[in-house]
This record gives C-alpha cells, sequence and structure tokens, in this order.
C-alpha cells in the first residue's frame, strides 16, 4: 500500500483534492470515480523524515469532545457541513487531528457523507461515535446528536479522571516509597556498615539483616533495574493475550477496596453507553455490540454479549441481562421498568448517575482509608531502616 496526492472535481463541479492510501493508482482511480470525483492527476506522495516513535497518532478526549461541541454549535447555526468542518480545520492545533478534519472534508466534499467520512478514522471516531452520527444524518438532528455525543465524552472523561485519582495516588506513594528504600539500602547504609566494622561493633539481628539486604542491592541493583523492566513488559506482554486479559479482569474484580470500585466504574460505562446509542436510534443489538466494548472487563463483556444473544432469540433486555450475569438486582429491576414503560433510556441515564455518585463516594471512602495505611507503610519501612542502624550506635555509647 502506498500514499498517493490527488486532485479532481467533484459532482458539483468544485476543485478537491488530498491524500489517500491505495494498492496503486488505479485502484485510487476507481476509489475516487466511486465517490463521484472526476480525476485530474494521481502522485505518489514525497517521502518525509518522520521517527515512527516520535509520530503522535492520537486525539485527547477532551480535544474530541471540544470538536464536537463547536461542530453541533456551528451546524445549529445553520452553516455548510463543509464550511463548519473547514473552520475546526483552521482552528485546530493537534496536527494529526486537523489531517483528519481535512480528510473527513475531503471526502464529505467527494459526496461522501459525514458518517462514511468518519468511519475511516477508527482511531478517533469509534463505533458508538459513528453510528450516532448516522443515526443524525437519517433523522435531520445531526446538531443534537453531537451534542450528545459532547456530553458523553466530557462525562467519560470525568470518569476516567476519578478511577485515575484512586489508583495512582497510592500507587506512587508506593513507589516513591520502595525507591527511597533502595536509594538507602544503596548509598546509605553502606556508610554506616563501614562505620560499626571499623569500631567493631557488634550488629544487633534487624541491623545485621539490614546491612545484609544493602549489600545484596549494591552487588545486584543492575539486575534488579532490568529485573523490574521486563517483568513490566512481560506482563503488559501477558495482559494482551486472550488468557492474560481474562486472569487479570478476574483477578481485577476480586481485588479488595478497588474491585469493587472498577466494577462500579464498568457499570456507569455500560448504563451511560446503552442509553446515549437507545436515545440516539441505535437498534439495541448493536447498542449492545458497542456497548459491550466500551466495559473494559471482558468478564463484564462477555456477559453483554451473552446478553444480547438472549435478546436477538426474542427474550426483554431485563431477563437477558438477568439470566447472563450476575448485574445488580437495582439495575434489573429499573431496566424491567424503563421496558414496561417505554422510558429505557431515561431509566439507564439514571442508573448512570446513580453509579456515577457511587463512584465518587468509593473514590472519597477509599482514599481516607488508604491514606493512614500507606502512612503506615511508608513510616514503618524508612523508619525501620533508621532505627536499625541506629541500634548498634546505642550499644557503643553504653559500652562507653
Amino acid at each position: 500500500m502506498a500514499t498517493y496526492v490527488w486532485k479532481g472535481k467533484n459532482r458539483y463541479g468544485d476543485m478537491v483534492g488530498g491524500e489517500r492510501v491505495a494498492a496503486s493508482k488505479e485502484e485510487l482511480s476507481r476509489m475516487l470515480q466511486k465517490d463521484q470525483i472526476q480525476v485530474l492527476s494521481i502522485a505518489p506522495a514525497k517521502a518525509g523524515f518522520k521517527i515512527p516513535f516520535l509520530k503522535r497518532e492520537k486525539v485527547k478526549l477532551k480535544d474530541l469532545s471540544v470538536y464536537s461541541r463547536q461542530l453541533s454549535v456551528l451546524i445549529d447555526a445553520e452553516l455548510p457541513l463543509i464550511q463548519s468542518l473547514g473552520i475546526l480545520e483552521d482552528q485546530q492545533k493537534n496536527a494529526y487531528f486537523k489531517n483528519v478534519i481535512k480528510t473527513v472534508k475531503e471526502d464529505v466534499e467527494a459526496g461522501s457523507t459525514l458518517n462514511q467520512a468518519k468511519r475511516k478514522h477508527p482511531k478517533v471516531f469509534d463505533d458508538l461515535y459513528c453510528n450516532l452520527i448516522a443515526s443524525g444524518e437519517q433523522s435531520g438532528s445531526l446538531d443534537v446528536m453531537l451534542r450528545r455525543l459532547s456530553e458523553f465524552i466530557e462525562k467519560t472523561v470525568r470518569l476516567r479522571a476519578k478511577v485515575k485519582q484512586a489508583m495512582i495516588y497510592p500507587v506512587a506513594i508506593v513507589i516513591f516509597a520502595i525507591t527511597v528504600a533502595i536509594f538507602l539500602l544503596w548509598k546509605v547504609i553502606p556508610i554506616f556498615a563501614n562505620i560499626f566494622n571499623d569500631l567493631g561493633a557488634e550488629l544487633p539481628g534487624i541491623t545485621a539483616l539490614v546491612v545484609g539486604l544493602s549489600n545484596f542491592v549494591q552487588k545486584y541493583i543492575v539486575y534488579m533495574i532490568v529485573g523490574i523492566i521486563a517483568l513490566v513488559f512481560l506482563f503488559r506482554y501477558y495482559r494482551s493475550t486472550t488468557p492474560g486479559r481474562w486472569t487479570t479482569d478476574r483477578l481485577v474484580l476480586k481485588m479488595p477496596l478497588f474491585g469493587k470500585l472498577l466494577y462500579k466504574v464498568a457499570m456507569t460505562r455500560v448504563t451511560r453507553t446503552l442509553s446515549t446509542l437507545i436515545s440516539g436510534g441505535v437498534p439495541m443489538l448493536e447498542a449492545l455490540k458497542i456497548t459491550s466494548t466500551t466495559a473494559g472487563n471482558v468478564v463484564i463483556e462477555k456477559e453483554i454479549i451473552e446478553t444480547r444473544k438472549l435478546v436477538s432469540e426474542g427474550k426483554t433486555l431485563s431477563e437477558s441481562f438477568k439470566q447472563s450475569g450476575d448485574f445488580p438486582l437495582m439495575m434489573l429491576q429499573m431496566i424491567n421498568v424503563g421496558e414496561a414503560t417505554g422510558t429505557l433510556d431515561e431509566m439507564l441515564n439514571k442508573l448512570a448517575s446513580f453509579y456515577d455518585e457511587e463512584v465518587d463516594n468509593s473514590v472519597a471512602a477509599l482514599l481516607s482509608i488508604l491514606e493512614p495505611i500507606l502512612l503506615i507503610f511508608v513510616g514503618g519501612m524508612v523508619g525501620g531502616l533508621v532505627v536499625a542502624m541506629y541500634l548498634p550506635i546505642f550499644s557503643l555509647m553504653k559500652a562507653f
């Protein structure tokens, strides 16, 4: 596959152009003709100097939310779609996202729908995003769907921030404590050990243990660092495999303190995604398929896929959820009420708000529990090393 620069005229007679990936010039020509473009020229794109690992091909959720909201406002103000995309392209600072918007604009100019144009960029616009865009285009409410998408993404960003707050704080404290302890064992304790050897001091058991650990760290510090890095990469590789993903996701849900929090986070994602898709007019089976990919845990994902299978067999959503997994009773009851009253999307949205509050409360409770535990852990680790080094000094003082 190669990248080609092309120029042509769309069905309105306007000059259009851009870059596309294709196996050959002939294939690209056929693709453009299908898009009702009269091809004027096709040439291979000039290769620039690029360092792969420095190439930033990522769009932040916050940027995507702002883009969606601004596009919604521009369309609501009755500006033409192509002009709206051009405005957003000009003001975009992220070079990769800017190029994506430019490509989307060119495809729309060439005759594609906005949904079709966005589906060519799955790294930026996922199935949920594209399905809601398609629904908005079909119903003539594209601005409304874009606003809903913006609100959905903003809530997703806030949810991620809560999870990071709960997870990063204790991890950072533990890593800091271990780093300080290793530094003391590597650089500080050997100085005390040499002093005790010169004075011929008798070392208490705890001090001898710490000195032994210090000797081990001094001797194998390089191997320890390499081993830690290797373990991180091995874990990431194992996590990327199917058995590894299943094992780690099961363990995550069973973790003390964190397990219940992460389950509530998953329920927030599931109910909010399903509510957004159903309210956007996406068919139930397609909505469940998309929702399963947003759970963030393969155990819950499998349960939602099983739910989809049961729904396809004619069962109600509440019955399907009840049979496919161990979902909360309140969730099943509210879905049942939503189906009976025709307000399923509203009930799911209320459930999402409820679990959102539960996540807030759980994060606050978790941090209040972890703070004293981490304080004791850090104080015990560093304080133990310091006390172990001062015990021989007290013995020497008594001897004199």
